[in-house]
């Protein structure tokens, strides 16, 4: 089964520590500002196909069309994060896209040999990440279709047109 129009918008880091990530690609590139969600709590986590949990956090930017995600684990537990990358590391980790079809579009890259990482729900909306590192390197985030992610992604990117460099940190919620 292929997968046709898959619009890939964001690119994601993991990062050994948030603050001095979020420093460097301001600093350096100019990206911002970062909105941060800290200390994720998600819903009906799996890794690797067993209930587990997971302390993280995020920081998301727009620079043009791209969505940066930057994520620091904060614990030492296996996780999706220390598959590529272990705990003190960082790295390019993965991309991400909405599914209007969720479930067709993760059967379609488990029948194509991309195995789920990891899964589970930030309230209504469910998210998986698919393990593509052998063949590309890094995971594919797959977000289940929602119009408030969406919105909130969208005051991301509107932040972030004509940005000042004032407050470049600021909360996600």
């Amino acid at each position: 089964m292929l997968l046709t129009e898959v619009d890939l918008f964001q690119n994601a880091w993991v990062v050994a520590d948030l603050d001095q990530a979020m420093a460097q690609w301001t600093k350096k590139v100019g990206v911002g500002p970062f909105f941060v969600a800290g200390h994720i709590k998600v819903e009906d986590y799996h890794y690797r196909g067993r209930p587990s949990a997971i302390d993280f956090s995020v920081a998301i930017a727009q620079a043009g069309s791209m969505q940066v995600e930057l994520i620091a684990q904060h614990d030492d537990v296996p996780s999706l994060y220390h598959d590529l990358y272990p705990a003190g590391t960082s790295g390019f980790h993965h991309v991400c896209h909405f599914a209007d079809d969720y479930d067709r579009q993760i059967a379609a890259y488990v029948a194509g040999g991309a195995p789920v990482a990891a899964q589970g729900r930030f309230g209504d909306m469910r998210f998986a990440y698919v393990d593509t590192s052998p063949a590309l390197g890094f995971m594919i985030e797959i977000l289940e279709e929602s119009a408030a992610m969406r919105d909130h992604f969208r005051m991301i990117a509107d932040a972030a047109k004509g940005w000042d460099g004032s407050a470049p940190v600021r909360p996600a919620w």
